[in-house]
C-alpha cells in the first residue's frame, strides 16, 4: 500500500515508524520546510533514496498517487488537506484534534462517503493496553451501572515549546490545551462513558500563557444522556513538568483507572466477582512507553489497513473524531457563554472565540 506523510514535526516520528513497522511503502514525505524532512529521515535506519520530498503536498498528491496520507500539519490546515486527499482518492489518518471546525468535520466526513474511502482521527491511545482493558469491562458491564467518570491532564508546556512553531495556541491553527494536549483524554472519557452528551458546563482561562491566544486550563462536567458524568480538569501548568494523564471509571460493581503520563498504566482495577489475580492483570496490561505519545500509533495504522482491505469502518473513524471535537468547542462555548450547554452543536469553530482572553 504506497503511504506518505504531510507534515514532518514533532509527532511525525510516530507516524514514520508505524509506516514501517507495518510495511507500508513509504513513497514520499512532504513539508514546507525542507529540513524538516530531512531530520526526520535520519532518525530510521532505511534507505530513504527512493522517498520522494515535496513541498507541496497537492503536487505530491498527483505525482505519487498515494492510497494511504497521514496529516500531521499544524491543526488549522487539517481539513483542507484531508479534503483535498479524499478528493483525489487517498485514505487518511488525521492527527487530533480532526479539524478546528464542526461544519469542517462535517465536510471530511461526507468527502469520504462520497468516495467511499476510510478516514481515521489518530486517538492512538484508544490502543493502550490499558484503555483497552477498561473498554473491555465497559463493553462485558463488569461495572454494572456506571456513574460516573473522570479525566485528568496535568501536564506543563513552557514559553519555548510554543516558540517552537508559532501556530502553537492560536484560534486560527490549534485552540488551547484542551484541543491540542488534553483531547486524547477527553475522547476517551466519551468514548467509555456513552458517548451521547445531554449538556455541558464548563470554565476555561488563560493562567500561566499571557503569550498565547488560548486557553492553559479547562474545568467541565459533563452530563450524559445515559444518565451517566463526566469530569474533565485539563492544563498546561503543572510546574515544573508532565505530572500525570488519568482516566478513572466508577461503576456500582467496578472502579478503573488508567494512569503514566498517558494513560498507559492500569492503575486500579476492582470489581465484584473478579476471579482473575488484580495485580497481574495490572501488570499485564500496563506499558512504560518513551514518551506521552505511547505506543498506540502501530496498532491504529495496523486497523487502518485492515479496514481499507476488508472495507470497514477504522476503530477511531472520523465520526468519532468529530465527537471530540464537538466536545472541546461545546467546553469553549459553555465557558464563553456563561451557561451550561446542549449537544447536539451543529456549528462550532474555534474561531468563534478568538479574544476571549485578550488582556
Amino acid at each position: 500500500m504506497k503511504y506518505a506523510l504531510i507534515g514532518c514535526g514533532r509527532i511525525s516520528p510516530n507516524h514514520l515508524a508505524a509506516a514501517i513497522k507495518n510495511n507500508l511503502e513509504i513513497v514520499a514525505v512532504c513539508d514546507i520546510i525542507p529540513e524538516h524532512m530531512e531530520n526526520l529521515l535520519s532518525k530510521f535506519e532505511i534507505d530513504n533514496s527512493n522517498i520522494k520530498r515535496y513541498t507541496d503536498y497537492k503536487e505530491m498528491l498527483k505525482k505519487e498517487q498515494p492510497q494511504l496520507v497521514a496529516i500531521a500539519t499544524e491543526s488549522g490546515k487539517h481539513a483542507e488537506i484531508a479534503i483535498n486527499c479524499l478528493e483525489l482518492g487517498a485514505n487518511v489518518i488525521i492527527e487530533k484534534p480532526i479539524a478546528l471546525s464542526l461544519e469542517d468535520a462535517d465536510k471530511i466526513i461526507n468527502k469520504a462517503k462520497e468516495r467511499n474511502l476510510v478516514v481515521c482521527a489518530n486517538h492512538q491511545n484508544r490502543f493502550n493496553k490499558s484503555i483497552q482493558k477498561i473498554r473491555q469491562a465497559v463493553e462485558e458491564g463488569k461495572f454494572g451501572k456506571i456513574m460516573y467518570g473522570t479525566a485528568h491532564i496535568r501536564w506543563n508546556r513552557g514559553k519555548s515549546y510554543y516558540e517552537q512553531a508559532p501556530w502553537r495556541g492560536t484560534w486560527e491553527q490549534d485552540g488551547g490545551a484542551l484541543m491540542n494536549q488534553c483531547i486524547h483524554n477527553i475522547d476517551l472519557l466519551r468514548w467509555m462513558l456513552g458517548d451521547e452528551i445531554e449538556e455541558v458546563c464548563a470554565y476555561t482561562d488563560n493562567l500561566n500563557h499571557p503569550y498565547i491566544q488560548a486557553e492553559d486550563l479547562g474545568l467541565a462536567i459533563i452530563k450524559f444522556k445515559n444518565g451517566v458524568y463526566g469530569m474533565i480538569e485539563g492544563t498546561t501548568d503543572i510546574y515544573p513538568s508532565n505530572l500525570e494523564e488519568t482516566l478513572y471509571i466508577f461503576g456500582k460493581t467496578g472502579t478503573a483507572k488508567a494512569g503514566g503520563k498517558s494513560v498507559n498504566m492500569l492503575e486500579e482495577w476492582k470489581f465484584e466477582n473478579e476471579l482473575e489475580n488484580e495485580e497481574k492483570i495490572k501488570e499485564e496490561n500496563s506499558e512504560v512507553p518513551e514518551n506521552i505519545y505511547g505506543f498506540g500509533h502501530n496498532p491504529l495504522y495496523k486497523d487502518v489497513i485492515t479496514a481499507i482491505e476488508t472495507n470497514r469502518k477504522p476503530l477511531v473513524d472520523g465520526e468519532a473524531g468529530r465527537r471530540a471535537l464537538e466536545l472541546v468547542l461545546a467546553i469553549y462555548k459553555s465557558a464563553a457563554e456563561g451557561k451550561p450547554v446542549k449537544l447536539p452543536l451543529d456549528k462550532c469553530s474555534t474561531m468563534d472565540f478568538y479574544g476571549r482572553f485578550d488582556k
